[in-house]
């Protein structure tokens, strides 16, 4: 792996546990693992390990084996060449290997705190979404954008972001 963490605890090769795994620290499956995952640290799913889950909860994660469930990640994400999941991920970043297989939903936040819906819209619009809602609200004509259009240039148009 291209991280240098102490591993504090592991799942190894021809292992496998179903439950709850809290860890604070590095945590790494080399086996096979299903139940909940919260790790206040690095996780590692070696090349043979196995991990099936609702959310797992971390700081970062390196995937170099299969993952069926979804990442919460605080700083980072690494899929290497070898990785495959099957979930949604969402992190400030997300660095993808040539090779690796994901489907789901990728949201990758820049470490930005706000809803990034509102700050892609602030960027391309240059007006912030509470200011547009309160110059909307105070308009006395019938044009006023609702927040279903919010994204729309035109209020009659049927695309609704653009």
């Amino acid at each position: 792996m291209a991280r240098k963490d102490i591993i504090n605890s592991v799942i190894g090769d021809g292992s496998s546990f179903k439950g709850t795994f809290i860890v604070k620290g590095s945590f790494q499956i080399d086996g096979k693992f299903e139940g909940e995952l919260k790790i206040d640290g690095h996780l590692i799913i070696g090349p043979n390990g196995k991990v099936k889950t609702s959310t797992i909860i971390t700081e970062s994660i390196t995937i170099a084996g299969t993952l069926i469930g979804n990442i919460d990640a605080r700083k980072e994400v690494i899929l290497i060449e070898t990785g495959r999941v099957l979930g949604n991920i969402e992190a400030p970043k997300i660095d993808v290997g040539e090779g690796a297989v994901i489907q789901g939903e990728m949201t990758i936040t820049g470490g930005q705190k706000k809803d990034i819906t509102k700050v892609v819209h602030e960027s391309f619009t240059g007006i912030k979404m509470e200011d547009e809602v309160s110059e909307n609200t105070e308009s006395s004509d019938n044009n006023t954008v609702n927040n279903d259009n919010a994204f729309n240039a035109d209020s009659n148009s049927n695309n609704r972001f653009f």
